[in-house]
């Protein structure tokens, strides 16, 4: 495809400004992409209302959005397996290949990676077509539509996690905060097995959504008190928890929350970049601490757990929005924080 595309870029702190750009056309190994369905994720809301994001900073005009769903368009030189037509979900982050993180496998922590939506690496992909790297985009099963593919992102930061905390069928969880990477981790949890899921959040609407999605039981801490409930599990703790709201307050929690030889995952991106832990606690307990940084190789996986029924993807959508309606749709996911689990883009 050719021609002119619409683009919603982010000019400044809370400045979003629609602009036209030519269509991109595809390099070699490149796929370009017509964006069907693009999810809004906590760190696009975050770039727009402060500005930065952890240690990134808006320095120049930047297009948000990193997880997308679409259908190929056109095919660059020496790229194989794909045809124009082709259903995909995109893995926003492309590494170097050649360093040694990646070729340890640890290639979410490439230095050189260009993540999507991110200063000085890649646009994101709040615009009618991208280019993406033909690597990094996966082919979708008839009963896997574009919008569970824009949402493979945050299921795969869940799955990463719950991977590599190694939760087994039979281990009980406690998940500390209900949005859209607590929801994907309870779905993570309940597709290893894990049937005792124990969530924790402040907002009712996202409580039900975990209800919805496998959680046993939820607490609304401001009712109640899941540290009392904890201590009464097997053990005075559960096996597994996850802190998925990053906070200082739930952070805090995670090591009161475990049994003895437990584990701990932080899941969660906090705005403040230091946080307490219970250290005391964590050593009486000889727990471990895991912490999450994206995720790696679980694309495939990811695609076949929705394929397959055991992650109910879609529940987690709580508002659709079209494109035209991009400013608007930052602009209410922002306000509603109560109202919406997960927003996304349709084109």
């Amino acid at each position: 495809m050719e021609g002119k595309m619409k683009v919603c870029v982010l000019t400044g702190k809370q400045k979003l400004e629609w602009t036209e750009r030519d269509i991109p056309q595809p390099g070699r190994g490149e796929l370009q992409i017509k964006l069907e369905y693009v999810g809004v994720c906590g760190s696009d809301l975050h770039f727009y209302q402060e500005g930065r994001l952890a240690n990134w900073e808006l320095e120049e005009p930047l297009v948000l959005g990193h997880e997308p769903g679409g259908i190929v368009s056109a095919i660059g030189e020496g790229v194989d397996g794909f045809k124009a037509g082709d259903k995909v979900a995109l893995e926003p982050g492309v590494p170097c290949g050649e360093c040694e993180d990646c070729r340890n496998g640890h290639y979410n922590l490439c230095r050189h990676v260009r993540f999507m939506a991110i200063p000085h690496e890649k646009d994101g992909v709040f615009s009618d077509y991208c280019v993406h790297n033909a690597s990094m985009c996966y082919k979708l099963p008839e009963n896997v539509d574009t919008m569970e593919g824009g949402l493979m992102e945050p299921l795969c930061v869940g799955l990463h996690a719950t991977e590599l905390s190694n939760a087994k069928i039979g281990e009980t969880a406690i998940v500390l905060g209900s949005g859209c990477i607590g929801l994907c981790t309870v779905m993570s949890l309940k597709a290893r097995g894990v049937s005792e899921i124990y969530v924790a959040d402040v907002l009712d609407k996202r409580l039900e959504k975990a209800l919805e999605v496998g959680a046993s039981r939820i607490f609304n801490s401001k009712r109640e008190s899941i540290e009392e409930f904890a201590k009464k599990l097997p053990g005075g703790g559960a096996d597994q928890v996850y802190e998925c709201a990053g906070n200082r307050v739930t952070t805090l929690q995670t090591c009161k929350l475990m049994k003895r030889a437990g584990k701990v995952t932080l899941v969660g991106v906090s705005p403040e970049p230091v946080l307490e832990l219970d250290i005391a606690t964590l050593n009486a307990m000889e727990g471990t601490v895991y912490s999450v940084y994206r995720y790696r190789n679980l694309y495939p996986k990811a695609i076949a757990a929705v394929s397959s029924g055991a992650i109910p993807l879609k529940k987690i959508v709580s508002h659709i929005f079209d494109f035209k309606d991009c400013i608007h749709a930052l602009e209410y996911s922002l306000a509603q924080k109560d109202e919406v689990i997960k927003s996304v883009i349709r084109f």
